[in-house]
């Protein structure tokens, strides 16, 4: 399951990060990877945006989790 969290969270980073491309300079990096204009999709990118959306549903469906453990564990001071 860890590494399942990790892909989805790699995968999930990339998608955010290719939204900000296309935000802020109208540049779509899986586009560009894959050889083509702004705005086209071809089976791969198609692949690659279809799992950065499942990954983005996984991590939703984990948020409770992931932010319980995340949450430090109070510990008890000793006083001398």
């Amino acid at each position: 399951m860890r590494k399942l969290n990790i892909l989805a969270a790699i995968l999930t980073i990339v998608g955010g990060l290719n939204w900000g491309l296309v935000g802020l300079f109208k540049f779509d990096l899986v586009a560009a990877v894959f050889g083509m204009n702004f705005g086209e999709v071809n089976v791969a990118s198609r692949i690659v945006y279809t799992l950065v959306g499942l990954s983005a549903l996984y991590l939703a469906s984990q948020l409770r989790t992931l932010i319980s453990t995340s949450q430090p564990t109070p510990t008890t001071s000793v006083t001398a």
